[in-house]
């Protein structure tokens, strides 16, 4: 199963009152492990950065400007997620920008299935923080480089915490790009084991009251037969 785990960076909250992407981060995974196959791209927003989002991720207006904009990368980030499950941590917020970007090239809106960590992470634990930091805590996966946000970072990182949500590396598993991990067969194992007296154990008087009171009702018993 093929599935993109996906992240972007932007100028601020608002889609729709003129914010923009500026960077995206792509990570292809099958059967939830990456392949190593990935896509990333800084976009020039064609407008300035705020002070806000450039502390967030610290891509400054002079950076971007010689970046592709969207409209130049849109046919290849296409191409490359094809038709597959995207999975986004706070997906509401990242297919709103890349639907907005869509929309100002009149191109139609993605009919791609979104899974959503935050919603799996919530229900899995309740009242527990979601965010992707937490989640690392809580997976021991190393974020340490994680002093700034960045799509592509962040992508493999929720790749990796989306493969602990949906159950962890389990034995047998077909790796991604590479045969299927199996138990060597090693021949028979011999286990010493300790001989042990059988436990005694005497009935009470109550049991055996009990029996009698239970054998009494049998019609005619093998063991009384002549």
């Amino acid at each position: 199963m093929r599935e993109i785990i996906l992240d972007t960076e932007t100028t601020g909250l608002d889609a729709l009152n003129g914010d923009r992407l500026v960077e995206l981060g792509c990570v292809e995974t099958f059967n939830h492990i990456a392949t190593g196959k990935v896509l990333h791209k800084y976009i020039n927003p064609e407008r300035d950065m705020p002070a806000e989002a450039e502390a967030v991720h610290g891509l400054s207006a002079a950076f971007l400007s010689d970046k592709p904009i969207f409209a130049e990368l849109v046919g290849e980030f296409l191409d490359f997620i094809g038709d597959s499950t995207l999975v986004i941590h706070n997906a509401t917020f990242d297919m709103g920008f890349l639907n907005a970007e869509l929309a100002r090239l009149g191109m139609p809106k993605l009919t791609n299935p979104v899974v959503d960590t935050v919603k799996i992470a919530r229900r899995r634990f309740p009242g527990a923080a979601a965010s992707l930091d937490a989640l690392c805590r809580r997976f021991e996966i190393d974020n340490s480089n994680r002093t700034l946000h960045g799509a592509l970072l962040d992508a493999q990182l929720l790749a990796e915490v989306y493969l602990e949500l949906m159950g962890g590396r389990q034995p047998d598993l077909v790796l991604a790009g590479g045969p299927a991990v199996q138990a060597v067969d090693t021949g028979p194992v011999m286990i010493n084991r300790v001989a042990r007296p059988p436990r005694p154990h005497a009935p009470t008087p109550e049991e055996l009251a009990a029996h009698e009171v239970f054998i009494k009702g049998f019609k005619s018993p093998l063991w009384l037969a002549e």
